[in-house]
């Protein structure tokens, strides 16, 4: 792949609603799990989630807007109002595109459109239900906008949706198809009938201690802890972005995407794909695996997930020890689904800047068997160059992206 200049990142999170709030409690190692408003410890239901506080669309959109979006989309527009303007440019509306992951979409507001049909009957459905829950209505409400005429897809790849959302978005730059594309996921997937689900299939096991809920590459993991939230990046052409003396945060280097073809919902434990996906995003940037100095993982804190990764990292980079840096952001935020592997990216951006990798917020008591460094306890410093993101997902969706600091 030819270098894509990342030149406009935005993010609102369970950490915060900018870059720096988030990537400062990253840094931290703050936590943000909450009890989710279904629980009833009194009955033994135990549930927590990663939510945003605070959040108010209209300081990001107008009223019309906000009456027209699920909260998925809200999130999207929000992120990208604020990494457009971190680009720093008026946008080109015949060369700049869109690409935007989602899983969830607009599960909520199908969720209270059916109640309110079971309890009021049809009359009380929002009229403006489809545009609301369909799932191009996030990418669809950043080319209104801004008006644009460029490239506009959806990508739904499950937890890897973010990183085929930047690495398609990516691949149309290389292509010429735009200059700029406004890439990145978004997610808003917090109901009850989900975190229900998740629990019977096994996801999560209710602890009653928020401590535990969400501890990935830790012995004592109990499962996954639903978060939300939207990261977006504004990608630009390499050359376009030097010409015009834009501040360049980073650039994506390379990109992998292909199946597992093993099952629904569990990774194949030889983790021989997942590796593969590794290698071939290294092939894609023209690099060795040596080269690679941190990876933020996917690692969901579920034992089938985080050991088939340590597996195929293992594999991949063989015994790398110190020299290699590994955490994730679910620990401090939860699992965002399509959402994360972007906030992913700005993590890493933030530890190739300030030279030091966010440790994995709350695990302590390291799994066996990684011969490379997961962080955690305090930041660990080091000259970061080149940072790797996996995202693994449901279906058999394994991606990697690899980027760097030039």
């Amino acid at each position: 792949m030819e270098r894509v200049a990342i030149t406009g990142i935005g993010i609102v999170s369970p950490l915060g609603q900018s870059a720096g709030e988030f990537t400062s409690a990253l840094q931290d190692g703050r936590i943000r799990i909450v009890e989710a408003p279904w629980a009833d410890p009194a009955a033994g239901r135990h549930a927590w989630v990663s939510t945003i506080e605070g959040f108010d669309p209209l300081a990001w959109m107008d009223a019309r807007v906000v009456d027209g979006t699920d909260v998925f989309a809200q999130y999207a527009i929000a992120a990208a109002a604020q990494a457009v303007a971190d680009h720093g440019e008026e946008l080109d509306p015949e060369r700049t595109g869109v690409v935007v992951g989602t899983t969830m979409s607009g599960v909520q507001s199908l969720a209270e459109a059916q109640r309110a049909l079971d309890l009021e009957g049809p009359q009380a459905i929002h009229r403006k239900l489809n545009i609301k829950a369909w799932p191009n209505m996030a990418a669809g409400q950043l080319a209104l906008r801004w008006k644009l005429h460029g490239p506009l897809l959806t990508v739904s790849s499950a937890c890897a949706s973010a990183n085929d959302a930047i690495g398609t978005a990516a691949q149309m730059i290389e292509a010429g198809r735009a200059d700029v594309m406004i890439a990145g996921g978004t997610e808003h997937g917090l109901t009850e009938i989900l975190y229900w689900a998740q629990t019977s299939y096994g996801m999560s096991q209710g602890t009653a201690d928020p401590a535990m809920a969400m501890l990935p590459f830790d012995v004592r993991r109990t499962g996954i802890v639903e978060g939300e939230g939207a990261a977006v990046l504004v990608l630009e052409r390499y050359e376009r972005a030097v010409a015009r003396g834009a501040r360049i945060l980073g650039v994506v280097r390379g990109y992998a995407s292909l199946s597992d073809g093993y099952h629904p919902s569990s990774p194949d434990p030889s983790a021989q794909w997942e590796a593969e996906a590794i290698r071939r995003a290294h092939a894609d940037a023209g690099i060795a695996a040596s080269d690679v100095d941190a990876i933020v993982a996917h690692a969901t804190s579920t034992p089938k997930g985080d050991t088939v990764e340590i597996k195929a990292v293992n594999d991949v980079f063989g015994d790398r020890g110190d020299s290699l840096l590994v955490t994730s952001i679910k620990g401090s935020v939860g699992h965002t689904g399509a959402a994360s592997a972007a906030m992913g990216v700005i993590a890493g951006l933030q530890a190739m800047q300030i030279g030091a990798l966010p440790p994995v917020g709350g695990t302590s008591e390291v799994e066996d068997g990684a011969r490379f460094r997961i962080v955690v306890g305090e930041p660990a410093k080091a000259d970061i160059d080149v940072v790797q993101v996996n995202a693994f997902g449901f279906g058999g969706q394994n991606s990697s992206l690899v980027i760097s600091r030039d």
